[in-house]
């Protein structure tokens, strides 16, 4: 990694392709099972709506490609933190970038000048850029035109929602990987009464897992109710 990169990051372990419940987006992540290793995709774009599973896809390809001996690289853009423009200073020799929440840059002439700059250098290195935002690549309010128009190069992808059913084989998968069974009607009741979204269900989960573990005891509606009475 380049000599002026100041700024790490940290992988999340529990996000992978293993912990990732696909529903319609299986050619999403075979995209990126592919990207992460030899695949010939030089640029891939993917979007969806917040809490739809886009940061831990880039985690899971990053991790992937770690796993595969490559030297990857990932980067959240907060709006209100972002660092300064220099921290892409290096980043042109790395084989895989990800950059997650692209819309944040927008209105920041100083970093559109320096993504661009960025953006040719790592092309140039025939080198692999994964990007996230929740809009498509045309809808970015960037100001300088010529970035727009390179994040409409590649493959752009849209993270589909999960309908009903799905979030309950959703929460049974994510259960299942933390090690513990959610019946198809505690499922069925917890989406009936509780969150929707799927970022305060995975929290929700771990909850329970927590639970769960502690008391020995399966997990059924009642326990569920306990459960959470405790944890409001």
């Amino acid at each position: 990694m380049g000599a002026q990169l100041t700024l790490q990051f940290e992988f999340q372990t529990n996000l992978t392709f293993a912990s990732f419940y696909p529903g319609n987006n299986a050619e999403i992540v075979n995209q990126l099972l592919a990207m992460a290793g030899d695949g010939d995709e030089q640029q891939i774009y993917i979007w969806g709506e917040n809490g739809s599973g886009k940061s831990h896809l880039l985690q899971a390809c990053c991790q992937q490609a770690k796993a595969e001996g490559k030297d990857p690289f990932f980067w959240a853009f907060d709006a209100g933190n972002l660092p300064p423009p220099t921290i892409l200073e290096g980043l042109e020799h790395i084989e895989l970038v990800c950059f997650d929440d692209m819309q944040n840059l927008s209105g920041h002439v100083d970093w559109e000048h320096a993504l661009f700059a960025f953006y040719n250098s790592h092309r140039q290195n025939n080198h692999k850029l994964l990007l996230a935002a929740d809009c498509p690549p045309k809808y970015l309010p960037f100001e300088l035109p010529d970035l727009k128009t390179r994040m409409n190069w590649g493959l752009t992808l849209k993270i589909q929602p999960l309908h009903d059913e799905q979030l309950i084989d959703a929460l049974a998968f994510k259960a299942h990987f933390l090690g513990f069974d959610i019946p198809h009607n505690v499922g069925q009741f917890l989406l009936a009464h509780y969150v929707h979204d799927l970022p305060s269900l995975w929290t929700l989960l771990e909850k329970i897992d927590q639970a769960t573990l502690a008391a020995q005891r399966k997990l059924t509606i009642p326990f569920l109710k306990k459960i959470l009475s405790e944890s409001s």
